[in-house]
């Protein structure tokens, strides 16, 4: 049987916006033997996805490793790549699979050396179209899903993602604004996150005792029920808010001058962004105003600037 590889190593918002390349490498090569390079946090979440049939988490050893994940790569004896991370270290691996046709780095900027510039989600598809797949099908995500049994949701809720990498602090909106949208908004909050984000959910729910606090208490397929339940969503640019996205729930990102949303704004059905320099001049009132448009008329695309960039 042939096999192909596919590179996707982090992070999470990257991880998502691949969902589309992922499903059209399948629909591309049906009866072929698909393997995925990926990392541990990520591997879990795609083994249950329908796009592959085996994952491999060993995609950034350590140079201890390294020479285990080199042989366990030739004796794959792929037929083709998709290195879809197109990261230094992921176009090295290509000296470590041996002379097969290579979809990444070199062959995307032979045809486009502009690509840096396109949207995660056209580059992606860009890349592929050089490399003869052109059809796009609507990624299936019938299968992010997880029980929600023991979280006592409310009727209806807004979904709130206040943290960001902690590397980046200039990607997070003050939790106080925060706190202050979610007293305007009528849903009560329902605030995510990893347990490093408990002390933003505090502060929030100071402010609307009635919200929930699930920070450092869900998987990431519970994340995408949870889409699939909520009113709406408002979130950093961070990988929770690309995954509520993709999954259906009209969300909402907000921007600072720490990452472009021409480049990486997240995608989906109902998905907009608003965006302001420094993140923190952004009001809440424009915020508000935002996600009542998403949620209200269904439409994505929503894009503000308070005050002007540059």
């Amino acid at each position: 049987m042939s096999r192909i590889l596919v590179i996707k190593l982090a992070a999470l918002g990257d991880v998502v916006q691949a969902f589309g390349p992922f499903a059209a490498i399948r629909a591309h090569h049906p009866g072929v033997e698909i393997t995925l390079l990926t990392t541990p946090p990520f591997a879990p979440l795609l083994r249950r996805a329908p796009w592959f049939d085996t994952v491999w988490d060993d995609g950034r050893p350590g140079w201890r490793g390294l020479p285990a994940l080199a042989a366990k790569l030739r004796r794959g004896r792929f037929e083709r790549v998709y290195d879809l991370q197109t990261s230094g270290r992921s176009s090295r691996y290509r000296w470590l699979t041996g002379p097969v046709p290579w979809s990444g780095v070199a062959s995307h900027r032979a045809v486009n050396p502009a690509r840096d510039s396109l949207h995660t989600v056209e580059r992606q598809r860009e890349q592929l179209a050089i490399a003869g797949i052109t059809h796009f099908p609507p990624p299936a995500l019938d299968w992010l899903d997880d029980p929600l049994e023991g979280f006592a949701l409310p009727p209806r809720f807004v979904l709130l993602v206040p943290g960001a990498s902690p590397s980046r602090p200039a990607k997070r909106w003050p939790a106080e604004h925060f706190a202050a949208l979610a007293r305007r908004l009528g849903p009560p909050p329902v605030v995510l996150g990893g347990p490093a984000e408990t002390p933003l959910a505090a502060e929030i729910l100071r402010a609307r005792p009635d919200g929930l606090d699930l920070t450092g208490r869900t998987t990431l397929a519970q994340i995408g029920a949870l889409a699939r339940r909520a009113w709406a969503a408002v979130g950093n640019d961070t990988g929770p808010t690309h995954l509520l996205a993709a999954a259906g729930c009209p969300t909402l990102a907000v921007f600072g001058d720490d990452s472009d949303p021409a480049l990486c704004a997240p995608r989906g059905a109902v998905a907009g962004w608003v965006r302001a320099a420094p993140i923190g001049a952004l009001s809440v009132e424009v915020v508000e105003e935002a996600v009542l448009k998403l949620a209200g008329t269904g439409q994505g695309g929503a894009a503000a600037l308070e005050p002007p960039l540059g």
